[in-house]
């Protein structure tokens, strides 16, 4: 496999743990887990594949640690590279669920990165979300307030589907 670096922002600790559950799944070590909130976006060149997980604020927003971070790597050049986002929000904000996955998407659209882990969303009930494309979401979206029951299982279906498109 591909060398894989994990890059997260987390207000309260809920997408950190489940950067760490994901790293522990695809064998990557603590030192390629990243917060970006200590992180520079030029520390991506050391991967071939980038995890790249955040929570969802007030009404849809990143996760505030992402705000530097993301201006920073959205300007360079990541032909080569694959990405895979994550994120946590709650399905009972019906019309933002998860929007900042989808914030995450739309702005490294044009970095030339090839986009992997695509992942069913059909377990939650929501109206809206910019992380979902054809019914899909663009990553693994989870809602740890109201399914924490149900995270572990997905995270372990969406890490099936990275090692078999890394």
């Amino acid at each position: 496999m591909k060398k894989i670096g994990i890059f997260y922002g987390s207000n309260t600790g809920t997408t950190q743990d489940v950067a760490g559950e994901i790293g522990k799944l695809l064998d990557v070590a603590p030192s390629d887990i990243h917060d970006v909130a200590d992180s520079s976006p030029s520390m991506t060149g050391d991967y071939d594949v980038l995890l790249l997980g955040t929570s969802t604020w007030g009404s849809g927003e990143l996760q505030d640690d992402w705000s530097d971070f993301i201006a920073g790597l959205e300007v360079l050049d990541l032909s080569g590279k694959k990405i895979a986002l994550f994120g946590c929000g709650d399905e009972s904000m019906s019309d933002t669920f998860c929007n900042a996955v989808g914030e995450l998407y739309r702005r490294l659209q044009q970095t030339g990165a090839v986009f992997i882990g695509s992942y069913p969303v059909s377990c939650y009930t929501f109206d809206e979300s910019s992380a979902v494309s054809g019914g899909v979401g663009v990553g693994l979206l989870l809602d740890n307030v109201n399914h924490s029951d149900l995270s572990s299982d997905r995270i372990k279906g969406w890490v099936g589907e990275i090692r078999d498109n890394a």
